[in-house]
């Protein structure tokens, strides 16, 4: 494992410790690789995944223009925001998962902001 992988484990341990996702209030967390983003919902009183969106998912691929990752990210929260609305769901925890809030983790939230989500 290198050291920024270290670092990143080390950040999610940190946060994990404090963050816990509910069935009314599930947890956001958001997975980035150098092509594509993933996100999901997860009640952890059940352990259960309430829903996963991705820029590999079938309604987001479509949508996706050849623009940049940062606006990819922001139709992958808006696409989560819908799905999650459509179970009824208005509130959200937030994981970064150990990734610095900025970039396509940060566009990501505020797509997810500005389709509905609170957190």
């Amino acid at each position: 494992m290198s050291d920024k992988d270290e670092g990143r484990a080390r950040r999610k341990r940190r946060i994990r410790k404090k963050i816990s996702g509910s069935g009314d209030r599930p947890r956001v967390s958001v997975f980035r690789s150098s092509k594509h983003i993933y996100a999901q919902a997860i009640d952890d009183s059940t352990s259960s995944t309430l829903a996963t969106v991705s820029t590999l998912s079938e309604g987001v691929k479509e949508s996706l223009a050849d623009g940049s990752k940062i606006d990819d990210a922001k139709a992958v929260g808006a696409a989560l925001a819908k799905v999650l609305k459509d179970k009824g769901i208005e509130q959200i925890i937030f994981d970064r998962n150990g990734y610095l809030y900025h970039g396509r983790v940060k566009a990501l939230a505020e797509g997810a902001r500005e389709a509905g989500l609170k957190f």
